[in-house]
This record gives structure tokens, C-alpha cells and sequence, in this order.
């Protein structure tokens, strides 16, 4: 097994983890692990081919698919949260 399915599966169980915690305590391990996400998937694209880092993409993004809608709506539309 690659040292990037090892990581992978270790950024999995590492997100499992924050997902138990309570909501004010997801953050900051939450936004490191928003930022590994991608390197990662990069990695998993050039050991296994484009077709699983799409996969994993797809996963990343149901995972984040809040925190990303959020900043999405303030950051490119202007928009104020509610």
C-alpha cells in the first residue's frame, strides 16, 4: 500500500474524529483538514490515476459541502450569512 492510501485513510478517520466533537471545537482542526484535503488528492490522482482522485474529490467536497456553500455565498457572491 502507497504512503498516500496510508494518509488518506488516516485523513478519513482524523475527519470522523472532528465530526464527533462539538460544533465549537471543529474548527480548528476542521480548516487543517480543509487544507490538506487537496494536496492529497493530488497525490491519490498521481499514485492511482485521475479516475480515483475524482473520487476522492467527490467525497471531499459531500464532507465539506457547508463550510463550502458558506464561503462561497461571502466570499464570490458578497453575500451576508444568516
Amino acid at each position: 500500500m502507497d504512503y498516500s492510501m496510508i494518509f488518506a485513510v488516516l485523513w478519513v478517520l482524523c475527519a470522523t474524529v472532528v465530526a464527533l466533537l462539538p460544533m465549537r471545537m471543529q474548527f480548528p482542526p476542521g480548516i487543517v483538514l480543509l487544507i490538506c484535503a487537496p494536496v492529497l488528492i493530488v497525490w491519490l490522482g498521481y499514485d492511482y490515476g485521475w479516475f480515483w482522485s475524482l473520487v476522492g474529490f467527490a467525497g471531499f467536497a459531500s464532507m465539506f459541502r457547508n463550510p463550502i456553500r458558506y464561503y462561497w455565498r461571502k466570499w464570490v457572491r458578497g453575500e451576508v450569512a444568516e
